[in-house]
């Protein structure tokens, strides 16, 4: 990183103080990050994200006024005329909204336990336009809402297993099992740079937007289960 970077601008939405406090100390002591802004409750993050235009919004799901599933769609949902780049941070084991938030426009989310360099890493990852799914828990996260989201019919199965070439469709299932480009390129014994053509293959042609909708599609449509 050069000395001529711009800082990564990023507003904090969380309504436990302690938690946001401790958020704004790992933050702000990065040279590439600048806390802009700060929010204890959905539509104040809604607003202050529309007047300070973060790079990244650092989002709970759960607050008062507004949850945050329904800031994210607000700031990144199809609607959204600037869509904006969040990053939802929630507790695994009470949470059970992460799905909608990520079908809602969230980039990625991360565990509130996850390590401070974890955080940073996830900001930063965000904020470069990549996605991102913490691998450990993405398949049980999302696989345990599986069966009750998934159609009853499979034409939108059918549509994405014709639009797919055999091995975009295995690629497709590696990152629903929220495997790294590094770790796929591994298990399909193919280079990373061909990784990342079939990911961006099958995001042009599902119409997707990163690989957190193509998780979440893959899920939906019963390419892959919750199971196993």
């Amino acid at each position: 990183m050069t000395g001529n970077t711009t800082p990564i601008k990023v507003l904090i939405c969380e309504d436990q103080e302690l938690v946001r406090t401790g958020y704004l100390t790992i933050f702000s002591a990065q040279p590439d990050m600048d806390v802009v802004g700060e929010a204890a409750d959905g539509r104040a993050a809604v607003e202050e994200a529309r007047r300070l235009r973060p790079d990244v919004v650092v989002m709970d799901i759960r607050m008062p006024i507004l949850d945050g599933i329904e800031a994210t769609r607000q700031l990144a949902g199809p609607g959204a005329e600037a869509p904006a780049k969040v990053l939802v941070v929630t507790t695994f084991n009470v949470d059970e909204y992460v799905y909608e938030a990520l079908k809602a426009g969230a980039g990625g989310f991360l565990l509130k336990d996850a390590p401070p360099a974890e955080l940073v890493n996830g900001v930063r990852t965000i904020a470069r336009g990549d996605s991102l799914l913490a691998p450990a828990v993405t398949r049980t996260l999302i696989g345990r809402f599986a069966d009750r989201l998934r159609p009853s019919d499979r034409p939108a199965r059918e549509k994405v297993v014709r639009a797919l070439t055999p091995r975009e469709l295995e690629v497709l299932e590696q990152i629903a099992a929220g495997l790294s480009n590094v770790e796929i390129a591994a298990k399909l014994f193919i280079t990373t740079e061909t990784v990342k053509t079939y990911v961006s293959r099958i995001l042009t042609k599902l119409h997707l937007r990163d690989r957190v909708q193509a998780v979440v599609l893959a899920y939906q449509v019963g390419l892959v289960s919750g199971t196993g």
